[in-house]
């Protein structure tokens, strides 16, 4: 089918890619100065693929996103103000302050499963919710994310095998950022394209360029309403590449420079900017209004975090379970 998206639509995913992107360097600047509590994930480099993604469900679908799919939490609902308030560890955050960073930041009323460490860990909860539509004959779909890294984990292939022997409504976005943590993918595998292992269990296998969101948003919406249509899972392999370290204590030494200067080069949100400008669908002003209003959002969620208080201590075991 032809997902050709709208100029309208066009300006709305440039909006969620900019504020995704803030938010970003935002928080990786907080940190820096010492104002952040718990672990940051920056995922700079992939905000085509988390905003395509949280772009191509339909609100009935489930998602479980992992630590850098930003893009995909905003989509589902999840407001800048409660994920800055979590990586603050205040009560207004996602958790109340018991977590503070993306880890456990579900919220089932919004559909997204919280994301669960270590990986690829959310793979067989996601699959149980596909399996669910699946047995109740709901035409719901249940998506997950995994990295290069997960991608050799056993438990991603027995994941895998058994959404395609059940014929489960459930797709996978595999997003190979090149490295998992230190580790390039050179490394982990002698495949060269991942998702040259949907085969294997007898799933389409899709290779999609990560950093242009249009492609991602199409191959992703191709494999949402097969699955919602009883075709089966899907892999969808988007690759791009992870431009800071695992996480803000991690200075990247070891990634090449030459290969972080290749992909600047192709940076999602600069690259869709200059497509829209080219193509006639806006214009540079517009797309400057559209920054400051993302800007905007970004610092009044960060004056609502800092202004927001911390937990309180007697409520430690509120939300705590124990077999």
């Amino acid at each position: 089918m032809n997902y050709t998206l709208t100029a309208e639509q066009k300006l709305e995913i440039y909006y969620w890619m900019t504020l995704t992107r803030t938010f970003d360097e935002r928080m990786v600047n907080l940190y820096r100065q010492g104002r952040g509590l718990g672990g940051a994930f920056s995922q700079r480099g992939h905000e085509a693929i988390s905003v395509a993604v949280g772009y191509a469900l339909e609100p009935e679908d489930i998602v479980a996103p992992m630590h850098r799919d930003l893009g995909t939490y905003m989509l589902r609902g999840t407001t800048p103000r409660r994920v800055f308030a979590n990586l603050l560890g205040r009560e207004t955050g996602i958790t109340r302050g018991r977590d503070a960073n993306l880890h456990g930041a579900g919220d089932m009323s919004l559909g997204i499963i919280g994301f669960i460490s270590h990986l690829p860990l959310s793979l067989p909860v996601a699959l149980g919710a596909a399996m669910s539509f699946r047995y109740r004959n709901e035409p719901r779909v249940a998506l997950t994310f995994c990295g290069d890294g997960s991608a050799s984990a056993g438990l991603f292939h027995e994941t895998v095998n058994m959404a395609a022997l059940y014929n489960a409504p459930y797709v996978l976005i595999l997003e190979n950022n090149q490295y998992a943590y230190s580790t390039p993918v050179s490394k982990q595998t002698r495949v060269t394209d991942l998702a040259e292992r949907a085969g294997g269990y007898g799933i389409p296998g899709v290779i999609v360029d990560g950093n242009d969101v249009e492609a991602v948003y199409a191959a992703v919406k191709e494999a949402i309403e097969q699955a919602r249509a009883g075709g089966g899972p899907s892999l969808v392999e988007t690759k791009t590449m992870r431009m800071l370290g695992h996480a803000i204590h991690d200075g990247a030494e070891y990634v090449p420079r030459e290969l972080l200067a290749e992909w600047e080069a192709k940076d999602p949100v600069v690259r869709f900017a200059q497509k829209l400008v080219e193509s006639g669908v806006t214009d540079r002003d517009e797309l400057d209004e559209i920054d400051h209003r993302a800007a905007a959002e970004i610092e009044d969620a960060i004056d609502y975090a800092e202004a927001s208080p911390f937990p309180d201590p007697a409520t430690v075991e509120e939300g705590v379970y124990a077999e």
